[in-house]
This record gives C-alpha cells, structure tokens and sequence, in this order.
C-alpha cells in the first residue's frame, strides 16, 4: 500500500477519525499504546486520502435503497469563520438519502444537492418535507417534477431535524473546519459511515 502501517490499520486509525469524538492528536496517541508510532499529521494525510475513497464506496450501497418519501433541512456549519449549510434529507425510516456542503442558502444550491440525491439513490421520491424556506418550492418541482408532492411543515420536519444531532455532536469539539474541502470531505464520510453502522444495526434487531 506505498504506507508505512499495515492497511487495516490505517484503516482503523480513519475509521475512528470519522467516527468518535477523538481529535488527530488522540487518534495518534491511542494507538501509540500498541506500539504504532505516527504523528498527528500523518492521522490528517491518511484521512485526507482514504476519507473520501471510503465515503465513495459506502454511497455506492444507496442505490435503490432510500424510501419514496424524503425530510429534507439544512444544518449550519462553521467553516473558517464562515457559516456554511449542509443539505441532508433522510427517508421516512430514518436512512440517509444523501448530504451536501454549500457555502450558500438559496433555490440553485437546493437544486443541485437534489440533483445529486437523486443521482445517488437512482430515483425521484414521491414526497418531499422541508421546512417553510422560500427556495425549495421552486427547486423541488424544477429538479423532480410537478408531480413530486411538496409538503411544508415544521412538526413533519422535526425527524430530520434531530437526525442533525450526529453531525452536530461530532462537529462541536472540532471547534469548525479549517478550509471547505475539509469539511465537504468530512462531513459526506461521517454521514455516510454512520449511516453504515445505522443499517448494521437495523439488520442485527431484525
């Protein structure tokens, strides 16, 4: 693997970089305890280069999966002192549909995060729930159709909502991101990883 580590481990060492609260710093000293000695900027270059290859593959699974009735909303992020959106939408079982970082709020970026939805998914939903934003009326029927039904309702909204809490609570200790294309790399892995462990643990309760 052209590395200086065995590849599942770093492997694991991207994995919990995504996955648990844990900064570079304590990703390198937790395996310093078993004998794996790597700074802080080598976590940052593996996740720089394996993030985006994971994420990659684990979309290739949503194919086909995602219900016909979507909860789209938009979650504030800090980016270099910048407040970005992050598009998400999540189905009515709560599987993610897809996510999309915009350095905007408007009709062009909606269009083009459910361009991108449904270019992952493979399908138009049949329903769309978003809160009472003035762009996605527009962006919905111009992108999926008139014959896509639109529903504003903050109370039919609150599932995705509180589906914002994963990111939310993996981005606060981060204290935001240095640059955009860290936080597009990031935030599409970590969705896309936890949304693998969401159908694992869906399939084990059934």
């Amino acid at each position: 693997n052209y590395l200086e580590a065995p590849t599942d481990i770093v492997f694991l060492v991207v994995l919990w970089r995504l996955r648990y609260k844990l900064s570079l710093r304590d990703v390198a000293e937790m395996f310093l305890g078993r004998g794996f000695v790597f700074t802080h900027e080598t976590v940052r270059d593996w996740d720089v280069r394996f993030a985006p290859l994971i994420a990659e593959q684990l979309r290739t699974k949503h194919c086909g999966r995602a219900g016909r009735s979507w909860y789209v909303d938009e979650t504030y992020l800090n980016v270099h002192g910048k407040w970005c959106y992050l598009y998400r939408a999540i189905d009515a079982d709560g599987n993610l549909v897809d996510s999309r970082l915009s350095e905007k709020r408007d009709m062009e970026a909606a269009k083009q995060f459910f361009q991108q939805a449904m270019a992952v998914v493979g399908h138009a939903p049949e329903m769309v729930t978003t809160d009472g934003h003035r762009s996605y009326p527009r962006a919905v029927h111009e992108t999926m159709g008139n014959e896509v039904v639109h529903r504003t309702n903050v109370y039919l909204n609150n599932r995705i909502e509180q589906d914002h809490r994963g990111i939310k609570q993996r981005y606060y200790p981060m204290r935001g991101f240095g640059c955009f294309e860290a936080a597009t790399r990031f935030c599409q892995a970590f969705d896309e990883l936890r949304q693998y462990f969401h159908l694992c643990s869906r399939t084990k309760e059934t």
